[in-house]
């Protein structure tokens, strides 16, 4: 009930605020307080906010199996990954530390993952992760699992072909678990030039210069962003910016002059018609 509600003249929100404040302080007696928890009242408004978005991430849970929610899910009429997201933040589970523990606990009973950052990898990563597993877990091949393999709208082979090759990059726990999963890093195939055929030999120079540059900002974006860059996007790299999306949009129109190696590795981040 709202703090400013009134039945007819009477201002019966700040009665019911009233009836807290003296339950809180020790200055109701028994009686009056049976009376009042036997209409229903909730003591502390807070807890029960809690209560109401932890019974939306339930259901949340139930449906993708994971609290790892995008900031912009809802359910039950409730914005469940904006709340997930805050409740994530230092203190964001409150002030009283032994509330705060007992919210936690709560959250941990439904997913044990629920706050990803204390294992050192983002939201993003567990979201995908764990509907990774959930494809496992039905019985899907991981070599099926390719770039435009999606679960629950997110592109879950792209993901694993980035998580394969940026292996060493991953934590000791991250790799244990996609590898319980059976996922494996991906292996470093040298490109070997074919005599007699041009354009499958090994690049060097100028070419190979801006080869590796478009990979070293293509991954940082897939590694950011999850997803290829747009033909106008722009890069910025330490050195400079780089004209990501035109570059790969180039390495496309001319796919039939890259090396096998070029192809590979253009492969492992996730490109689709360099593995065709």
């Amino acid at each position: 009930m709202p703090y400013d509600h009134t039945e007819g003249a009477y201002p019966l929100g700040r009665w019911l605020s009233d009836q807290r404040r003296a339950f809180r302080a020790g200055q109701m007696t028994g009686e009056r307080a049976a009376e009042l928890e036997a209409l229903g009242i909730v003591w502390d408004t807070a807890d029960a906010a809690f209560a109401e978005n932890l019974a939306a991430a339930r259901a949340y849970y139930r449906l993708h199996g994971t609290l790892a929610a995008p900031r912009g899910a809802a359910v039950l009429d409730v914005a469940v990954g904006q709340w997930l997201t805050n409740v994530r933040r230092p203190g964001g589970l409150g002030k009283d530390p032994a509330r705060a523990e007992r919210r936690a606990a709560a959250l941990a009973a439904i997913d044990p993952d629920w706050n990803p950052g204390e294992h050192g990898w983002t939201v993003d990563w567990q979201r995908h992760y764990a509907h990774l597993a959930q494809l496992v877990g039905e019985g899907a091949r991981l070599a099926a699992v390719v770039p435009g393999v999606t679960r629950h709208g997110e592109d879950i082979g792209r993901w694993l072909t980035t998580q394969r090759h940026n292996w060493t990059r991953l934590n000791e726990e991250q790799r244990r678990r996609l590898a319980e999963l059976g996922v494996k890093p991906a292996r470093v195939v040298r490109a070997r030039q074919a005599p007699g055929k041009a354009g499958t030999g090994s690049p060097s120079g100028r070419g190979a210069e801006a080869f590796n540059k478009g990979v070293q900002a293509l991954r940082q974006y897939l590694d950011r962003e999850g997803r290829l860059p747009a033909r106008g996007h722009v890069e910025n790299l330490p050195d400079g910016p780089h004209r990501t999306g035109v570059w790969l949009s180039n390495q496309k129109q001319r796919r039939d002059r890259l090396t096998p190696g070029q192809l590979q590795t253009l492969a492992a981040l996730g490109i689709a018609w360099a593995g065709a």
